[in-house]
């Protein structure tokens, strides 16, 4: 296998069924969830490599392609939460009977309650997909017996080709991605772009990144949800640096302004959370104490968005 660099990208085979979902929407995704039934990890290529989905037999093409973003192994319920439709099938239903489905023709086990499976999430962001007359010849080093998928080079052969019409054909069907592929055609050689992050990717980010609330340390997963420190709406990014995971109700007053995160990573508690509700001492005893932040410096909130929060949020 060709070792993960930025001249790397991944072919994907493709359940038609997954793909058609998607070639069919009025609107076209910002991000898909392109996941393992059984999940084996995936470190074939860097994030902000291309991926492209091929369709296996009768069709051997390639139908579309994204940007990979990020990998993780989630339960079932956390990837249908996130992604919804964006999973290639309309309902959680259908998800899982898909799971089931394939875990059961795999020889793989299969359990009582479809909530309780495992799958791997390889998160794609800005994919494209492309109807039937748009669709890229196979790669010419593409071997029949191939089962996941396979590493290919994009600097030079075949590979180069395959990225080159992907991005023609991006650039007419989503005018909204020549950008993109004028930015990646300037350098010549391809190269890895800052995948754009969208809303579940985002969420199941900041679950990874920090496992458990970071005011009060609780770990059960339905009880959590990643936050934005300035909101999406407000031109907040939907990025790690600007996420914090909350325990809900934590959540919900952290966007209300009742409680807020300092640039020093420290908890504080609006006065007004009592005036308003003569409440508030569940939380009080979280005040001035440091909250859990995740270990790798990138994956820590930005101190400047913690700042904006302070002053124009918190009802200091």
């Amino acid at each position: 296998m060709i070792p993960p660099t930025a001249t790397t990208a991944f072919i994907a085979n493709t359940d038609f069924g997954w793909f058609s979902h998607f070639l069919h929407r009025v609107e076209p995704p910002d991000e898909v969830d392109f996941w393992q039934p059984s999940p084996h990890g995936f470190k074939a290529i860097p994030p902000g490599a291309p991926f492209f989905f091929r369709l296996g037999a009768p069709h051997k093409a390639i139908a579309g392609f994204g940007f990979f973003a990020r990998y993780e192994r989630v339960p079932v319920w956390l990837a249908w939460e996130s992604f919804g439709d964006k999973n290639g099938t309309d309902t959680f239903a259908e998800m899982a009977a898909r799971i089931e489905a394939i875990r059961r023709r795999t020889g793989s086990a299969l359990l009582a309650r479809p909530q309780d499976y495992e799958v791997g999430c390889i998160m794609i962001s800005q994919p494209v997909f492309f109807p039937h007359g748009d669709w890229v010849a196979d790669h010419a080093d593409w071997r029949p017996r191939t089962q996941s998928g396979k590493t290919i080079d994009v600097s030079s052969g075949d590979g180069r080709r395959v990225l080159a019409e992907c991005l023609e054909r991006a650039s007419r069907l989503r005018p909204e991605a020549e950008p993109l592929a004028e930015e990646l055609r300037r350098y010549g050689a391809p190269r890895t772009v800052q995948p754009r992050l969208g809303q579940g990717t985002f969420r199941i980010a900041v679950t990874s990144a920090y496992g458990a609330c970071a005011v009060s340390g609780e770990h059960s997963l339905p009880a959590l949800e990643a936050a934005h420190v300035r909101p999406y709406a407000d031109g907040g990014a939907h990025a790690l640096p600007n996420g914090l995971l909350l325990r809900a109700d934590i959540h919900r007053l952290y966007d209300t302004g009742y409680v807020t995160v300092t640039p020093d990573y420290r908890f504080r508690v609006s006065p007004d959370l009592f005036g308003d509700f003569q409440n508030g001492r569940e939380y009080e005893r979280f005040a001035g104490r440091a909250i859990t932040v995740p270990r790798a410096l990138a994956e820590q909130p930005d101190p400047e968005m913690l700042d904006w929060h302070g002053a124009e949020v918190f009802r200091g």
